[in-house]
């Protein structure tokens, strides 16, 4: 991550009492590991077997995941639930598809995105915000109800959060949605490749790009912020 991003997401997002977080706040949303990925083939030969129990396993397993993948697409809570059940109906529909060449986080994962655009593209609506002020209160587990910063560091970082969110949600769709998988999701060039359905160096170069335009956003209120 680029210095300058990397502070402003440190900034908005560090306690004062605390070690330095993740980019997310919950670790649910960090991408599985690998034996998790020999365990989910395992449910999957299951609900192919005619397990459906299995499926449910997975089910509360990755809906968090998933919902929070569509949320970066669409903002509405309500829309993004109705998402994240067709996401799982359309997977349990397809599981026979399934080949195992990628994880099942990763194939997941891509018919989220894509249930999110087709939703979007059908009623010719353009991605929303990955998040406002009020929507990120509801992603911090109640940190903030624990932080005991001063109000100037809590106002200075509520104005960097709104910054990043809006540097963000100025970005191009398909850089926003290679930079919010890799940044606050945490996979891979590769799993990101998959998901989006393009050559890894397109998902580099688009992580790039969006990188740098955040950097740009952001430089002058962080050398701001410096000053002070």
């Amino acid at each position: 991550m680029h210095s300058i991003l990397k502070q402003a997401v440190t900034q908005a997002t560090e306690p004062a009492s605390a070690g330095k977080p993740s980019m997310t706040s919950s670790i649910d949303q960090t991408a599985p590991e690998q034996g998790d990925s020999q365990t989910d083939l395992q449910l999957v030969r299951k609900v192919r077997n005619g397990d459906r129990s299995a499926f449910d396993l997975l089910v509360l397993k990755y809906q968090s995941r998933v919902a929070s993948i569509i949320s970066r697409y669409v903002f509405d809570s309500h829309e993004v639930m109705d998402l994240t059940q067709e996401t799982f109906v359309k997977a349990f529909r397809a599981i026979d598809r399934f080949r195992g060449d990628s994880a099942f986080y990763t194939w997941l994962y891509r018919i989220a995105v894509n249930t999110a655009k087709n939703y979007l593209e059908a009623r010719s609506r353009r991605p929303q915000s990955s998040a406002d002020s009020a929507d990120a209160e509801n992603y911090d587990d109640g940190q903030r109800l624990r932080d005991i910063a001063s109000p100037e560091k809590l106002l200075q970082r509520d104005q960097l959060q709104r910054a990043l969110n809006k540097a963000i949600d100025a970005l191009p769709e398909e850089l926003r949605s290679a930079f919010l998988l890799r940044e606050y999701d945490g996979l891979s060039y590769e799993d990101i490749a998959r998901i989006l359905e393009c050559p890894i160096g397109t998902v580099r170069s688009r992580i790039f790009r969006a990188r740098d335009a955040v950097d740009r956003y952001l430089g002058p209120l962080l050398n701001h912020s410096a000053s002070n």
